[in-house]
C-alpha cells in the first residue's frame, strides 16, 4: 500500500514534512510525508522555462502594483486628511476625516498603478513572444510602451513622453537589479 511507504531519506529531490512534529505524542512513521523540493509541472515545456508565464505576471504586477498604489495613495490621503482639519473639529470628525482621505486616495492611487501593472505585464509577455528571446531589452520595451498606452488618451505628444519615462524608469531599475546582483553580496 503507497501510503505505508517507508521514507527513503536519501531522495535529495523530496524534503520530510511531519504535521505532528511540535505535538509530544509519539506517532507512527507513517505520518511522516515526503513532499517535493522543486516546483512540479504538469508538461515538460514549463519545466524548462525559466521565467514566469503571463498568467503569472499577470497576477503578480498587477498585485503588486495596486498594492504599492494603495499604500502611496493611503499615506498621501493621510497626509491630505490632516492638512483638513478645522479648529473645532472633534477627534472623530478628525478620524472621519482622515479615513475617507485615505480610502479615496489609496483606491485611486492603486487602480492607476494596478493597471500600469497590467499594461506592463501583458506588454512583457508579448515582447518576450514575438522576439523569442528572454532579455532586458523586453522589459525596457514593455515599459516604452506601457507608458505610451497609459497616456494615449491624452494626445500623441503626451503619450511619447510617459513612454520615454516608462522606458527609462525601467531601464534604471534593470540597471539597479544587475547592480544589485553583482556588486551587493546577498
Amino acid at each position: 500500500m503507497d501510503s505505508e511507504r517507508k521514507p527513503d531519506p536519501n531522495n535529495t529531490q523530496t524534503r520530510f514534512y511531519d504535521p505532528y512534529q511540535g505535538i509530544q505524542v509519539p506517532i507512527p512513521v507513517r505520518n511522516v510525508y515526503q513532499l517535493p523540493t522543486a516546483p512540479q509541472y504538469l508538461f515538460d515545456e514549463e519545466a524548462r522555462r525559466s521565467r514566469r508565464n503571463l498568467s503569472d505576471n499577470l497576477t503578480f504586477f498587477t498585485g503588486c502594483g495596486y498594492l504599492l498604489g494603495a499604500i502611496g495613495g493611503g499615506a498621501s490621503g493621510l497626509v491630505a486628511g490632516v492638512k483638513s482639519f478645522e479648529p473645532g473639529d472633534t477627534a472623530k470628525l478628525r478620524a472621519n476625516r482622515v479615513l475617507n482621505s485615505s480610502g479615496h486616495a489609496g483606491r485611486a492611487w492603486g487602480n492607476r498603478l494596478g493597471i500600469i501593472g497590467l499594461i506592463y505585464a501583458g506588454m512583457e509577455s508579448g515582447a518576450m513572444a514575438l522576439r523569442d528571446v528572454d532579455d532586458v531589452w523586453n522589459s525596457v520595451a514593455a515599459g516604452l510602451g506601457t507608458g505610451a498606452v497609459y497616456r494615449a488618451a491624452r494626445g500623441v505628444r503626451s503619450a511619447a513622453v510617459a513612454g520615454a519615462v516608462g522606458g527609462a524608469l525601467v531601464g534604471a531599475a534593470v540597471t539597479a537589479k544587475q547592480a544589485l546582483k553583482r556588486y551587493v553580496p546577498i
